[in-house]
């Protein structure tokens, strides 16, 4: 056992397996053993064996605090929400002087949207544990959702304090938008951004934020310089394949050019998707339709890939290839599973939107999935999004958003796939444009509400004062009162002349 534990703590975990297998073998209930099997498990992707001896453990220590903990870790690895939060509450109740139970419910609560529960979560966990940066800065996140700017920033500039070269801070600081960076935060950005003792995502986050106060201080070579760095060590990381990603987009329009009548056409009326580029406003679009009082904002939700993607796994094929042997039932199951798992949305509202941006590679489907909701693509001028792309650190990986020519080549795949979307389905299929909502908000927001079967609401043209939580990189943004010119591009000058050229080759210019 003394063996394992030291294993644990060196992240070995095939020797935790091998000795806890020793152990388990002479005494099979062993409940220490379990525990460090299910952590060993986890580590490895293996969460159904995780969850399993975890639950064995916490038959024999029902409570021991810190088997809760990591069997709620498991739990919530398996799709198990509920079964994670009470474990991780139980482990609240039996230590609550232990920050992880309150950092995981923290965590968990963030990304499902309950932004005032999770703040409440995080903040006891960074009071325990003020030296644990990843409660301080998910709090610091939390609250900037919530639009509790000084709030927050306060807690990305103790992280700071206490870590000067903390790239998630420096990233929190730089994503909220609307709020320069001092003169004296880029000398520290720049200091720490050259130090060689620390890791590469730390030094690409501050890439990013390097690249955001020299724009906010008017130094566009040092920014551009800047954010070219950081995307190029990004994209070494996983280099993204365009013209792959472009084949599986036309396998997907192909797929989906005969799909079944639906049985029921009015299944998914309560559904606003927002699809399109990132950057592009889709945010925005959103932020106004949570304004009416009949629409609830639910920022970008996870829940149509998953339906989709546990379909492909049931029929062990991947999507779009069995698309064709879907027929109505099978889709109207799918609708139904996706309005299920989204029920929660519609408790205070009758409808909701759905802002994931890259629900447009699924759009092609709703038709007879969910053939009563409404789509919206939002397109702002193709060089202010791809270079707002650009600029934004995205954390998945691959991404299209460190390179101009995958840029390009990704936004001429969105647009293709949804004006083919669009034409096949013109009643709920809309397109919204950015300049067009900036040049005449009153006609633009009236429209909006047009395409998606709403009564005006004189609280739609107030959008900067709903009250939400905005879980995107245009948090601030989407708070503040609508800007008539928002360009950037310009400022860079010739530096730019290789993304327009790139997008002039993909007949976006």
């Amino acid at each position: 056992m003394h063996a394992a534990m030291q294993a644990i703590r060196q992240g070995d975990a095939m020797a935790v397996l091998r000795l806890t297998g020793e152990v388990l073998a002479i005494a099979p209930e062993h409940p220490e053993a379990l525990r460090l099997a299910g952590i060993a498990h986890n580590a490895s992707g293996r969460h159904d064996l995780a969850r399993d001896a975890l639950q064995r453990s916490h038959e024999q220590r029902p409570d021991d605090a810190l088997v809760l903990i990591d069997l709620g870790n498991a739990q919530q690895r398996c799709g198990d929400q509920a079964a994670a939060r009470a474990s991780w509450r139980k482990a609240c109740e039996l230590a609550p002087r232990h920050p992880m139970p309150w950092y995981n419910l923290g965590r968990d609560l963030q990304l499902e949207g309950h932004t005032t529960d999770a703040i409440a979560m995080l903040s006891r966990a960074v009071e325990l544990a003020p030296d644990f940066m990843p409660a301080r800065i998910l709090l610091g996140d939390a609250l900037v959702h919530a639009g509790h700017f000084d709030e927050a920033d306060a807690h990305y500039r103790e992280a700071l304090w206490r870590n000067p070269a903390c790239g998630d801070a420096w990233r929190g600081l730089a994503n909220m938008k609307t709020r320069p960076l001092s003169g004296e935060d880029r000398e520290q950005l720049a200091l720490n951004h050259g130090r060689a003792d620390i890791g590469e995502p730390d030094r690409v986050a501050m890439g990013y934020a390097l690249g955001k106060v020299c724009e906010d201080h008017g130094r566009h070579d040092e920014a551009f310089a800047a954010l070219q760095s950081a995307n190029a060590r990004l994209r070494s990381e996983a280099p993204w394949d365009a013209a792959a990603f472009s084949a599986r987009v036309d396998a997907i329009i192909a797929a989906t050019a005969r799909l079944p009548a639906p049985i029921d056409r009015a299944l998914g009326s309560e559904v606003i998707f927002i699809a399109g580029m990132p950057r592009s406003g889709s945010t925005l679009f959103e932020q106004i339709l949570a304004a009416h009082p009949q629409v609830e904002g639910a920022s970008e939700l996870p829940d149509l890939g998953y339906v989709l993607d546990e379909e492909s796994a049931r029929r062990e094929r991947a999507f779009p290839e069995w698309i064709a042997q879907a027929d109505a039932d099978d889709w109207q199951r799918l609708g139904r599973d996706y309005l299920q798992r989204t029920a929660r949305w519609r408790e205070r509202r009758p409808r909701f939107t759905d802002k994931m941006p890259e629900n447009w590679l699924h759009a092609g489907v709703l038709r007879a999935m969910l053939p009563g909701a409404t789509v919206l693509e939002t397109r702002r001028d193709p060089i202010e999004t791809a270079w707002s792309c650009y600029r934004q650190h995205f954390y998945r990986l691959p991404h299209f958003s460190c390179d101009f020519g995958d840029i390009a080549a990704f936004m001429r795949d969105s647009q293709r796939a949804m004006d083919t979307w669009r034409e096949r389905d013109p009643g709920h299929v809309h397109l919204q444009s950015y300049e067009a909502l900036l040049h005449d908000p009153d006609a633009a927001i009236r429209e909006l509400l047009d395409a998606c079967g709403l009564p005006f609401d004189p609280a739609c043209l107030a959008f900067k004062d709903a009250r939400r939580s905005v879980r995107t990189a245009s948090a601030t943004q989407v708070r503040q009162p609508l800007q008539s010119d928002t360009a950037r591009t310009g400022r860079y000058r010739e530096l730019l002349d290789p993304l327009r050229a790139a997008l002039a080759r993909s007949g976006l210019s």
